[in-house]
């Protein structure tokens, strides 16, 4: 079991160029570190799957290239304004977008993790984004015998989920605590890779504090130890967001020159120091 604990580039190695990877919100634990190591290694045509949304991780991919299709319900740096290599990459036509809502990315991943082949849902019946996604139908309610329609969802199986989360054990089992979208995430991938702040010696399944909120080490194929991980993003109950470097670069990466001058500065480099 202890060979599921691997180097931070070995792990990495392990996401194919052209993999589909499922990525979680910046609040729920981003594996940044993974991110900027799939940038220096030039990782090819990803396909993300942002669950439900992303930030600075997914524009980051973005504007290096690695990315040429996303399926998404926003991509922003919230108070800081549009995600600058998203908007850019989307007005020139340079990735496939699959435009999707918040509720209907979970309905596809909760209909995969439960093994079913579809989710039925109402809340896009009237709205503009069905004409644009003909995976999506409206059917007839079988249980009702007047007019009710509902759009059914089908499951999402992403290939790879990659996610930074505060602790695994040597077993392979990854405590999220409350963020059981990273369970869902992972019960759904086929193969789910996680980076950590630690790796503690106890088995959190074994452990009543923390079983509750542990992924089973069946579930994760490998852990990577990566201290401040999900920087410049947070970690819940670990650290804050850096908002003074998430505002540089929301002013670098704005222009590509900028862009390149930010890869180069702070993801073209060695690895930093925690």
């Amino acid at each position: 079991m202890t060979a599921k604990v691997r180097a931070l580039d070995d792990l990495v190695a392990a996401i194919p160029d052209g993999a589909y990877i499922a990525i979680p919100p910046e609040y729920s634990g981003c594996a940044m570190e993974a991110t900027r190591a799939l940038v220096r290694r030039g990782a090819k045509n990803l396909r993300l799957l942002t669950v439900p949304a992303s930030s600075l991780q997914a524009d980051l991919l973005i504007g290096a290239g690695c990315v040429a299709e996303i399926e998404t319900s926003a991509v922003s740096l919230g108070e800081l304004g549009p995600a600058p290599r998203f908007t850019a990459a989307v007005t020139g036509g340079t990735i496939r977008l699959k435009d999707a809502t918040c509720p209907a990315l979970h309905a596809g991943i909760t209909a995969a993790e439960r093994g079913a082949p579809f989710m039925a849902m109402r809340g896009l019946i009237g709205s503009d984004i069905l004409a644009h996604r003909p995976d999506w139908r409206v059917l007839q309610n079988p249980f009702s015998e007047t007019p009710d329609p509902v759009v059914v969802v089908p499951a999402l199986h992403p290939e790879i989920a990659l996610f930074h989360a505060p602790l695994a054990d040597r077993h392979g089992n990854v405590w999220v605590g409350k963020r059981r979208e990273l369970m869902s995430i992972a019960h759904a991938a086929r193969r789910t890779l996680v980076t950590v702040e630690e790796i503690v010696e106890r088995d959190l399944l074994a452990d009543a504090a923390t079983a509750s909120g542990t992924i089973p080490g069946f579930y994760v194929e490998a852990v990577a130890v990566a201290p401040e991980g999900a920087w410049p993003l947070p970690l819940a109950e670990r650290y804050p967001a850096d908002a003074a470097h998430l505002a540089e670069y929301a002013r670098l990466a704005g222009s590509e020159e900028g862009f390149r001058r930010y890869l180069d500065q702070y993801v073209l480099v060695a690895r930093r120091a925690a």
